[in-house]
């Protein structure tokens, strides 16, 4: 701003508009090195001819701070009087009120000097006040940039500015503030066009259903067919009230001739669950628009809810013959096709699919996907491989040859596969399946140096290692060293939750109780609603106590957890009828262990829950149960009597 001071201050009383110019292309030669974007941008705004169109070719967007613009009766004729500050005020720190700010007061906003100090007053934007907005958006003052551009958008001839305005404002403002300055702005100038969209779609963000609808209402009048498209964008409600109120300002609009506002109406009853009405709008944006793939997914989701699978099938289908290069078709139909469970004809659409678009990477790799669902490792392998020439793809495809060649029982050639995986994503689970392998080969040294090498190479996963290879200790009966292992990986990672919880785990019930119970105190401070920190508790608290109230109703409340409430785990539910049960058996309650096991076991079994299902009947003296009940632990388990007894852990 020194040139502009020196510019001030010059003795040449430059008066006239023409010599005005001249000065300002001297400044403009000196001021382009620097602001050379600046500079065209606000050249360009400042001499744009006005602009008409039937609607904007982009809605602007964004958010933040808050510069209100009221209108006044005084505005009425477009015009903008600038405000004179008091003699001894900084022409450049002059403050404004922000609650306040009116089309007559707004050239003294965020500082601006009076513009009798600048030049002549104008009737159009002022090309100095532009170039001194953008430099204040070069310098990241953009609520002096907002600012000025508002300014500058209501005198006349000013579109081009308006719509800059709006672009900031959106970008730094809330959106109900830009809807203000654009419904403002749209008040001054009524017959432009695109504001009416700009404010409609404005309306809709700011979820003022009552002007959007107006609004709506206003350019179908002018427009039965005016493409809604741009300022249906982004506006879709997240929770049902909102949803309901754009429904009812909707509603009375005329959507016959409109498919845009058609479809909006069909998407929301579809979402109210009022399909047979959904059906008639969406029935009406087709006969505009019958090849628009998205209406005819709508449409498709709409029929699933009062037709059969078989007809949603067909329409699909005939619509896909239709658009044999819509691939989206193609992926809707297949999903459908998965969602029925039907997963022969999905694969063979989908073989379609890949003949058809051959380079389509996504297409490549659902085929594969769906190969191996349905065990055609084939088909799988040479579509992963295909799929491996892409650098984007390299890590999926060679994760899930990793994942074919487990299930076809090859594992050194898994292992090969898994190996080369090194998206981060995928790699910690890759990792763990090449530890299951080694293990199965009782490599516990191959198993421990994957581990280390993966902590090496991805830092991040440090703790998941630490935990692997302490299990692989603990299942090679070196619990202490697997426990001084976790105590210094906690010491590196002190708020790590889950070494401290697997660090936890390792510890004895009852010779660690105090520095157990320390610990997972701690745990559940850190994330109360962890059900398996409570759970691993109430174990704790029931080893000590048999009677404890506290335990019992920690593990209670697990076995009670409703198979359909999000909390619900089935792991966890089962360990928790363990525990419940182990204490039962403890106090020689054995029938009650019976009730807590006898139907899990028939459903998924388990070692743990067979071997106290066991103790039980022996308490009981059913020797036919105990009988049957050995045999199939050692059939399902590989495990013989002195097995299940070094195995059980009793309260």
């Amino acid at each position: 701003m020194i040139f502009f001071g020196s510019l001030l201050r010059s003795p040449h009383p430059y008066s006239e508009y023409s010599s005005f110019r001249a000065l300002l292309h001297v400044a403009i030669e000196r001021l382009c090195q620097r602001y050379k974007l600046a500079l065209s941008l606000a050249v360009c705004l400042c001499l744009a001819a006005p602009v008409h169109a039937s609607h904007p070719d982009v809605l602007l967007e964004a958010k933040i701070p808050k510069v209100s613009v009221a209108t006044d009766n005084k505005a009425a004729n477009n015009k903008v009087t600038a405000n004179k500050p008091n003699d001894n005020s900084d022409p450049i720190d002059t403050p404004y009120n922000e609650d306040t700010l009116t089309i007559e007061n707004v050239k003294n906003i965020n500082g601006l000097a009076p513009a009798s100090l600048w030049q002549p007053e104008l009737s159009e934007p002022s090309l100095y006040a532009l170039l001194d907005a953008e430099f204040a958006a070069d310098r990241d003052d953009k609520r002096r940039a907002v600012s000025i551009y508002k300014q500058q958008s209501f005198k006349e001839d000013a579109t081009a500015v308006f719509e800059r305005a709006l672009s900031l404002s959106l970008r730094n403002e809330r959106v109900e503030d830009s809807l203000q300055f654009a419904k403002t702005w749209q008040d001054q100038n009524p017959d432009h066009v695109p504001a009416w969209f700009y404010v409609a779609h404005l309306a809709l963000r700011a979820h003022d259903y009552i002007l959007a609808g107006e609004t709506l209402n206003r350019i179908l009048r002018y427009d039965p067919r005016a493409d809604l498209s741009e300022i249906l964008i982004g506006i879709y409600p997240n929770n049902d009230d909102d949803k309901r109120e754009l429904l009812a300002a909707l509603q009375p609009l005329d959507s016959e001739q409109n498919a845009s506002l058609s479809v909006l109406k069909a998407g929301l009853l579809y979402q109210f669950n009022e399909p047979e009405v959904a059906i008639v709008h969406i029935n009406r944006a087709l006969e505009r628009q019958p090849d628009y793939v998205p209406f005819i997914t709508l449409k498709a989701d709409i029929l699933r809810k009062i037709v059969t699978a078989e007809t949603v099938i067909n329409y699909v289908s005939q619509a896909r013959l239709r658009n044999p290069d819509s691939k989206s078709l193609y992926l809707y139909e297949i999903r459908y096709l998965l969602d029925l469970k039907q997963s022969e004809q999905a694969w063979k659409l989908l073989l379609e699919a890949h003949s058809r678009f051959n380079d389509d990477s996504e297409i490549t790799l659902l085929a594969a996907l769906v190969s191996l669902d349905i065990e055609e490792y084939a088909s799988a392998d040479e579509l992963l491989n295909m799929l491996a020439k892409s650098p984007a793809y390299l890590d999926q495809a060679y994760y899930y040859l990793g994942i074919s060649a487990e299930r076809q029982q090859l594992f050194d050639q898994a292992k090969y596969y898994l190996n080369g995986v090194m998206q981060e994503d995928l790699v910690l689970e890759a990792r763990r399946k090449v530890v299951a392998f080694e293990l199965l080969d009782n490599d516990v040294d191959g198993a421990i140096a994957t581990l280390e090498k993966l902590r090496k190479d991805f830092t991040v996963f440090a703790p998941d290692t630490f935990v692997m290879q302490a299990d692989i200790l603990w299942q090679q009966n070196e619990s202490d060293e697997a426990l001084r292992l976790l105590t210094r990986a906690a010491r590196k990672y002190p708020d790590n939750e889950m070494l401290l919880f697997a660090r936890a785990q390792l510890l004895d019930d009852k010779e660690d109780y105090v520095v157990k119970r320390t610990l997972l105190n701690h745990l559940q401070a850190l994330d109360p609603s962890n059900l398996s920190y409570q759970l691993s508790y109430a174990q704790l608290l029931l080893a000590n106590e048999r009677s404890s109230e506290q335990g019992l109703a920690l593990a209670t409340a697990i076995i009670q957890i409703r198979y359909d409430d999000p909390r619900y785990d089935n792991d966890l539910h089962l360990q928790a009828l363990n525990v419940l049960a182990g204490n039962a058996l403890a106090k020689e309650n054995y029938q009650q262990v019976i009730d807590y096991l006898q139907t899990p076991y028939d459903v998924l079994p388990t070692l743990r829950s067979g071997t106290l299902l066991l103790r039980a009947y022996q308490g009981l003296g059913n020797n036919d149960k105990v009988e049957a009940l050995l045999a199939d632990l050692q059939q399902r388990f590989s495990f013989g009597q002195h097995n299940i007894n070094d195995r059980i852990q009793l309260y």
